[in-house]
């Protein structure tokens, strides 16, 4: 009780400094501990698991390069060893798609053969000699992933067999999944699914003993065509571009019913992208129903179906189309105008001899 002030602030700085020392300590050791167990630290091994294809991974066993690592060193025969796209340009097969489809046999839980999948495309966009290495008992593996109860999965491996179905080989065994592709599109409302089913049947010749399934799967096909996905509806117009040329699908498609708004689709505020195919799909259904042998036939038709909306009597189509020659997009307007020409011209008076020169189409041969 009898220490002066001077006396108890000389204490309160030794405490200080006590407390500052053993503080700095303790942040050394802990400093010490963490740069000992990095330098321990060793790459995880590689497995079958999803993996970049633009990484090395020797085998499963094998210690994999971390992604921080410098490239990969010349081989002795030139060039780099390490990526699986160099490995092939330069004549070596880098296993990497085989260790993938291998892996999709073993038993994976949803993400991880969503993920193997996702892989397994880009490997045949980019590898293309060991794509082409592959057999249709791969293509048969890839279609029992159709049947998966997730839907990502079955979106993955729609993509995937879009992916093989730019090699010639594969496109009759992947024609045999086109009943189920349709099935998919018809029952399951999913925009991704959507979109990868379509671009696959969009990439193949569709067989006629198809027809059966596409009549009973055109309401849904046109329900998507006027959804609010661009890149879902541009697909399914194009399909149904392709199948408004099919004699026995035509009348189909026009007697199928449609929104009352179905005009809609031909504004000057819709993306170019859609507005393009759906004047090219207008051209054909026009060009379709003006041909001689369909003309020969009485035709009946709903109320509510796509022929009254586009060619009845109190259809305003002409009115979107004239709005659309002035489009700021050229193709809209060449496209518009073709339209107009076909719905004023049927197509047995645009062959007869004129002294005008007759319109021809340029969507004839386009596929």
């Amino acid at each position: 009780m009898g220490k002066s002030i001077p006396q108890y602030l000389g204490q309160l700085d030794i405490r200080k400094s006590v407390v500052s020392l053993a503080t700095g300590a303790g942040a050394i050791y802990l400093l010490y501990k963490a740069i000992k167990a990095g330098i321990k630290c060793k790459p995880p091994l590689c497995t079958n698991s999803p993996i970049c294809i633009a990484r090395e991974c020797p085998g499963p066993g094998e210690r994999a390069l971390p992604q921080e690592a410098p490239a990969p060193e010349a081989s002795a025969v030139g060039g780099p060893k390490g990526l699986a796209v160099e490995r092939e340009r330069h004549g070596r097969d880098s296993g990497e798609l085989r260790r993938l489809l291998n892996s999709l046999e073993c038993k994976q839980d949803e993400y991880a053969k969503s993920m193997i999948l996702h892989s397994i495309t880009r490997c045949v966009y980019l590898l293309e000699a060991e794509a082409s290495a592959c057999t249709t008992d791969d293509i048969v593996l890839l279609g029992y992933m159709l049947d998966d109860k997730d839907n990502s999965v079955k979106t993955q491996a729609l993509n995937t067999l879009k992916a093989f179905s730019g090699i010639r080989k594969f496109r009759l065994k992947i024609q045999e999944h086109s009943i189920k592709v349709l099935e998919l599109i018809s029952t399951i409302w999913d925009t991704e699914l959507h979109i990868a089913g379509l671009r696959l049947l969009n990439n193949l010749p569709l067989p006629d003993y198809v027809h059966p399934q596409l009549r009973r799967v055109m309401p849904a096909l046109m329900e998507i065509l006027q959804s609010d996905y661009i890149l879902a509806q541009v697909q399914a117009v194009r399909l149904l571009s392709y199948l408004a040329q099919k004699n026995d699908l035509l009348y189909d498609i026009l007697n199928c019913k449609v929104h009352s708004n179905f005009l809609n689709l031909f504004q000057p505020t819709q993306p170019g992208s859609l507005l393009y195919e759906v004047l090219v799909f207008a051209e054909r259904l026009s060009e379709g129903r003006n041909a001689p042998h369909y003309r020969a036939v009485k035709w009946h038709y709903n109320e509510q179906s796509l022929h009254e909306s586009l060619f009845g009597e109190e259809s305003r189509l002409a009115d979107r189309l004239l709005a659309l020659v002035i489009h700021p997009e050229e193709d809209v307007q060449i496209q518009a105008c073709k339209v107009i020409v076909s719905l004023q011209y049927p197509q047995d008076l645009r062959s007869r001899p004129s002294s005008c020169q007759p319109s021809r189409s340029y969507f004839k041969n386009t596929e």
